[in-house]
């Protein structure tokens, strides 16, 4: 039964509010025999579900994909193989593949707004800027990209400092010392979301350092995500631009 109508029979008097709650509970996820999911998220959180694949079996992604296309109609997972992407191509036809973001998806936004800018410091740090910029377009942000800009060759982030004007919100992707952020904070007037990236030799600790470096950044107006997560990067990202554009927000 849908919302809809379990809405009209509590109004009508059929149902009453206790059976209503167990119906409306019963409705806010599906079991898809290996994962309960949370097909209501999109409406409680304005972004979907999405499909971690990592530690996942090709085949528990394909049914997981299968199940919320058909009551979402769009997909996207992470951390995904050419292995889960073959998977899920004999359940769904138009899925696409990025090798580099490792990016698994069907559909997504129809309509994107608002823009949001993503530098990041070195051609290393690519697969992690992708994962945060498609996921952004996923969501429905128009995003602008603007890779190996690090601090070792500042006049390269410079040329580009003019993009950030006017930018919901701008995404600086960095392993190394993890520089980067605290000279886009210096020069952005939109927010800054801190990616560290796993890229560096031995006393980076696996991206312990640009973590630490970005978390004590002297710049305002930074935020800082986890080790790698462009993906959490890029859904801050989108929520900050699609709230600048909400009806009503100056």
């Amino acid at each position: 039964m849908s919302m809809d109508a379990l809405l009209d029979e509590l109004l009508s008097g059929r149902m009453d509010r206790e059976d209503f709650k167990r119906q409306v509970l019963d409705h806010a996820f599906l079991d898809a025999g290996c994962a309960r999911l949370d097909v209501h998220r999109q409406k409680r959180t304005g972004g979907p579900e999405v499909v971690y694949c990592e530690s996942k079996s090709p085949e528990q992604v394909a049914e997981i994909f299968d199940v919320l296309d058909r009551e979402n109609g769009a997909v996207l997972g992470t951390r995904a193989t050419p292995a889960h992407a073959e998977a899920v191509r004999t359940v769904l036809k138009d899925v696409e593949y990025d090798p580099v973001s490792r990016l698994l998806q069907k559909g997504g936004a129809s309509r994107r707004s608002g823009r949001i800018v993503v530098v990041s410091a070195g051609t290393s740090d690519a697969p992690v800027a992708e994962e945060a910029a498609q996921t952004a377009e996923f969501l429905g942000s128009n995003v602008e990209r603007h890779y190996d800009c690090g601090v070792a060759g500042i006049h390269r982030l410079f040329s580009v400092a003019g993009s950030f004007c006017g930018a919901g919100a701008v995404i600086a992707v960095a392993g190394m010392e993890g520089a980067l952020p605290s000279v886009v904070g210096g020069l952005s007037e939109p927010p800054v979301i801190a990616v560290p990236t796993s890229v560096g030799y031995g006393a980076n600790f696996g991206g312990l350092a640009a973590l630490l470096a970005m978390m004590n950044a002297c710049a305002p107006g930074i935020g800082v995500v986890n080790i790698d997560n462009g993906f959490g990067a890029g859904f801050l990202a989108h929520k900050i631009n699609a709230r600048t554009l909400a009806p009503g927000r100056e």
